[in-house]
């Protein structure tokens, strides 16, 4: 080797093991996303079926819809949404154990970093929304803790099924996103 080879290959050596640490937190920084993901999504699969299964509709939208009006709880903001609610309060009760369905399924499968990145924020400001009309379960807390992890994490989407349907197809981890 000659001096100027060794040069550049003592360069590049220091940065061997640092990528690999990185590497290493990034593959933690995955599996902790990956689970908090899944997590979260069995948690909204479970709110979803259970008001499929005890016939939520539209009696349940309307009494939240009225159990906000003078609720000094209650933020300004909610009170359009809740006569939107009081309006159609038939597409509410189908629309919403829809919508905690498909988060559920979307966080569960992963289907990579940008669509889990839009599906958490959608699980954080659906619960604000349950917590704007006063409406505060004992998992609603731990839901917003995980989304909030899947958010900080943003690889969080890379382990699921995006992942591996790319490793099947040959690209390994290529997959990016």
């Amino acid at each position: 080797m000659t001096a100027a080879g060794a040069g550049l290959v003592g360069e590049a050596l220091p940065a061997e093991p640092a990528v690999r640490r990185r590497t290493g937190v990034l593959r933690t920084a995955e599996v902790v996303g990956a689970l908090a993901r899944v997590a979260a999504g069995v948690l909204w699969l479970g709110e979803g079926v259970l008001k499929y299964r005890a016939g939520f509709g539209s009696a349940d939208i309307l009494l939240v819809a009225q159990g906000t009006t003078g609720n000094s709880r209650v933020p300004f903001f909610f009170r359009p949404l809740g006569a939107l609610m009081q309006a159609a309060p038939g597409l509410f009760g189908f629309a919403i154990p829809a919508l905690e369905v498909a988060l559920g399924i979307l966080l569960v499968l992963g289907l990579g970093r940008v669509l889990t990145t839009i599906t958490a924020l959608g699980s954080v400001a659906t619960l604000m929304l349950y917590w704007s009309s006063d409406q505060l379960i004992a998992q609603y807390p731990l839901l917003t803790l995980l989304s909030a992890i899947v958010l900080a994490l943003p690889w969080s989407g890379r382990l699921g099924v995006a992942w591996l349907w790319a490793r099947r197809r040959g690209w390994g981890m290529r997959l990016r996103g």
